[in-house]
């Protein structure tokens, strides 16, 4: 079992500085609290110095309101992913230690059961299940941008049967899920080919990430393209056009609610395993993050970053660091 940090580590911190908002809205209702009481370590948790955190669509889509018939927190610190160092762990804590570096998704439900603390904070708290060891090779700001969007791909993947000589068209390529489906679909997969929307200028940047063909959404429309194809991935919420855009007996997946069946819609389970398992792509630099030209965003910017998130012209990912002490 692993050491209780509190036997190595005296000064385990009570509060923590934390981004908040107590009503929903835009992001100006967000706020700064420099004392936010850190709730009592369960037996299955590891306390977390934040060293980097990374913003997601579903936070101010959750801070609007979107989800509050089931998320019914109130005050709010936003965040899901985070890249840190273990400070404290559990009593059931077998695999981690004080001093590890770690990243992860911390709600394991998306949209359920979410933390009141989230990651936008200088200390946040995590079930050791849905955190891995961080690949060295890593920055802590490279890291904190993986784990939601890299999960999401791969589960998708994983629910459209995706497989070896099959060829996918990945609508969103640029985006924060987006350009890792085409990585994955390249190097973990083995597609046969692989086709990626985006916008006029980020054409090159899809090339690069491994898509063999380059969409213009401007230009073009999916539904209309002579070629089908055998997995179409959408995460930009046009189900309906991705449906006209499969082969007979294929399969379309969609991640923005509420979906259109027969497209395949899910919500991300979050687990530290998934990681694990696809660490090695990191490790030998196959499978990248792709960092939005703002990051990093300093702390003290992050409602002007969340507005901009909301513009959807982000490349990639948006990662907030440094936490400051």
């Amino acid at each position: 079992m692993a050491e209780d940090a509190s036997s190595t580590d005296p000064v385990i911190p009570t509060h923590t500085k934390a981004w908040y908002y107590s009503e929903h809205g835009s992001p100006d209702v967000l706020k700064l609290d420099h004392n936010w009481p850190l709730p009592q370590l369960k037996d299955d948790q590891v306390l977390i110095k934040v060293l980097a955190a990374s913003l997601n669509p579903i936070d101010y889509k959750r801070m609007n309101g979107l989800y509050k018939d089931y998320d019914p927190h109130l005050p709010t610190v936003p965040g899901f992913d985070v890249a840190g160092v273990v400070v404290s762990v559990g009593r059931e804590v077998h695999k981690l230690k004080v001093g590890d570096e770690v990243y992860g998704d911390i709600n394991e439900e998306g949209v359920t059961n979410l933390k009141a603390l989230g990651t936008l904070s200088e200390y946040t708290i995590a079930e050791e299940r849905l955190l891995a060891l961080k690949p060295p090779n890593l920055s802590f700001i490279e890291a904190a941008a993986i784990p939601a969007a890299l999960e999401t791909a791969y589960e998708g993947l994983e629910r459209a049967e995706f497989s070896a000589g099959k060829s996918i068209l990945v609508v969103g390529g640029a985006g924060g899920v987006g350009h890792f489906v085409i990585q994955l679909a390249k190097h973990l997969y083995g597609a046969s080919k692989i086709a990626a929307t985006s916008s006029t200028g980020k054409l090159e940047l899809l090339r690069k990430l491994g898509a063999d063909w380059a969409i213009d959404y401007t230009k073009e429309n999916i539904e209309d393209l002579t070629e089908k194809f055998d997995v179409v991935y959408d995460t930009i919420g046009e189900p309906d056009r991705a449906l006209k855009a499969v082969k007979e007996g294929g399969k379309a997946v969609t991640i923005i609610p509420p979906g259109l069946p027969p497209a395949i819609f899910f919500v991300l389970t979050s687990k530290g395993s998934i990681l694990d398992k696809l660490r090695p792509y990191f490790e030998n630099g196959q499978v990248k993050p792709l960092l939005d030209p703002k990051t990093p965003v300093p702390f003290s910017h992050l409602a002007e970053a969340y507005s901009y998130l909301q513009t959807s012209r982000a490349i990639g990912k948006l990662v907030v660091y440094p936490i400051p002490n």
